[in-house]
């Protein structure tokens, strides 16, 4: 069986026509989730980019790879999918953006050169890559954003389109008379990107990944990650008019939000993404062309779908959708992500088993509480690998898959969040060490815990869905902040970094000494088998 592991950048989990959006028609993805399982309650490990992806690929929490930010290395020697994958004899590649950087000060330490076959997976997450481009090659006064070279780019001046940075120029940006319309700005979001759509950046990727598939030797993973309809808010003909103001259901926002917020809440909420986000007149521009933006998505999903159905690859290629996070869109007073709102940290995730085990589960949801760090170990059993539970941190949805529900499973999920990076720990004076969140959620109670001598959050699920009302300094739900301490309390204590021996191995070596010499506690030789001291009877040699 092969694997085809689709990631889209910032798609929020209700804005599918499967999840119920009203105008939102999604209709390949939402085939898919006929021919699978949608899981509802999917949370990522970090509502950012880097760090959220980082654990995606190892299968581990944010504090246990270290890559709490985007842009911040994986260390050297973290085992990621492809390590997995290899060793259960299946290849893992890269067709798309992952957000890594290497950590290029530690392969130096170790002598690995990035040419070498083993420094590039080190330098790329593991990945054997197809090709990597990781979007947004923005270009300020100090140069690009990203150093990289961008394929994506060579692309279009392979078809003509003109300057250094078409990116920009062309796929992520309009035209007003003879002038360029920056995607940048949110006031051109109703206008139809310069460029053809076929040459867009979602159609681009969708071919490169059926190129891969025509030459693929299998058994074979392969990560397809789109960066849209993660911003710049653009899109091109026909669907930067598909939807309009009309289509913009209303921000999920309450006045009393705002009234002695959380000081990190309200930091967020003052800084220039929440303050234009706030503003109806943004969101009727932004959120528009974001509907375009999926659903251009969905309709290269229907191409992608359709050439699996004429090869026949739809028989053995177990399909995942996914997200690496959200977008606040103007809920709750915010834009982007960051924080640990629905909107923001909860995803989208369909899994599609072509294997007849999965025939009872076709077409189902299941609201088990997951994690985006389960994929990996799903994959590792669909490979016929065995799971290294003592280095991933997931848990395996074959059961769920397959119809049948483990007889234990996780009592919350869990989501950090650095942000020592942002203009906001400044903002709050607050360290770098203590810049951090960490959220707990059981469907019930969502509670985030905040360093730097900060209060927690709370919100009540059950009774306030929407999250807009922080309990965290409640006197009335004492015992409720009391349980999540203590299951912070317990998830901190997991066993995260004995990653070199397993429980298995531990077990069979209990006692293996004994054959080998060492005799502790051994007042005479007639104390322990004789066996064991053959050795260290008679004479001494001469």
């Amino acid at each position: 069986m092969n694997i085809l592991f689709i990631m889209f950048d910032q798609l929020r989990f209700d804005y599918l026509s499967c999840a119920g959006h009203p105008h939102l028609e999604t209709p390949h993805i939402d085939r898919l989730a006929q021919r699978g399982v949608r899981f509802t309650n999917a949370y990522v490990q970090s509502p950012i980019c880097g760090a959220a992806r980082m654990s995606c690929y190892t299968g581990r929490y944010v504090s246990s790879h270290g890559a709490q930010w985007n842009n911040s290395p994986l260390r050297v020697g973290e085992w990621t999918m492809g390590d997995h994958l290899r060793k259960a004899g299946m290849g893992c590649w890269l067709i798309g953006k992952t957000h890594m950087n290497a950590d290029s000060e530690g392969m130096a330490r170790l002598g690995l050169s990035p040419d070498s076959v083993i420094g590039a997976r080190q330098a790329e997450c593991g990945f054997d890559v197809w090709i990597r481009d990781d979007g947004l090659w923005a270009e300020g006064p100090d140069g690009f954003y990203d150093q990289k070279r961008s394929p994506y780019n060579e692309y279009l001046k392979s078809k003509g389109y003109a300057g250094h940075n078409p990116w920009h120029d062309f796929a992520n940006a309009g035209l007003e008379g003879e002038e360029m319309a920056s995607g940048w700005f949110m006031a051109n979001a109703q206008k139809a990107a310069n460029i053809a759509e076929e040459d867009s950046e979602t159609p681009w990727l969708t071919t490169k990944t059926i190129e891969f598939i025509e030459q693929a030797q299998g058994p074979w993973c392969a990560h397809v990650s789109y960066i849209k309809p993660h911003w710049p808010y653009i899109v091109p003909a026909p669907y930067h008019d598909m939807y309009g103001p009309d289509h913009v259901l209303p921000a999920v926002k309450d006045p009393a939000e705002r009234d002695d917020p959380h000081p990190v809440y309200g930091a967020f909420m003052g800084n220039a993404i929440g303050q234009a986000f706030s503003r109806e007149e943004v969101r009727q521009a932004a959120i528009p062309a974001y509907m375009g933006l999926i659903k251009q998505c969905d309709d290269q999903m229907g191409r992608l779908f359709q050439y699996l159905e004429n090869t026949g690859r739809m028989e053995d290629t177990m399909i995942v959708i996914t997200s690496d996070h959200g977008d606040y869109l103007g809920d709750h007073w915010l834009g982007e992500k960051d924080l640990f709102h629905e909107p923001s940290v909860k995803v989208p995730m369909i899994v599609y088993d072509p294997r007849r085990a999965a025939d009872a589960t076709r077409g189902t949801s299941c609201d088990a509480l997951v994690e985006n760090i389960d994929l990996l170990p799903t994959f590792v059993e669909a490979a016929g690998g065995e799971v290294a539970d003592h280095i991933l941190e997931g848990r395996a949805l074959t059961p769920w898959l397959h119809g049948r529900a483990p007889e234990e499973w996780r009592e919350y999920a869990v989501s950090e969040y650095d942000y020592s990076g942002t203009p906001m720990s400044v903002k709050l004076g607050i360290a770098p060490r203590d810049a951090r969140l960490c959220m707990i959620t059981d469907g019930r109670w969502k509670f985030i815990h905040a360093e730097g001598g900060l209060p927690p959050m709370l919100f009540d699920l059950k009774n306030d869905p929407q999250e807009h009302h922080d309990l965290g300094r409640s006197a009335d739900h004492g015992a409720v902040i009391d349980l999540m301490y203590a299951r912070l309390g317990q998830w901190g204590r997991r066993m995260s970094q004995r990653l070199t021996r397993s429980d298995a191995q531990i077990i069979s070596g209990r006692g293996a000494s004994r054959g080998k010499g060492i005799l502790l506690g051994v007042y005479e030789a007639d104390d322990v088998p004789a066996d064991l001291t053959q050795k260290y009877r008679g004479k001494p040699p001469s």
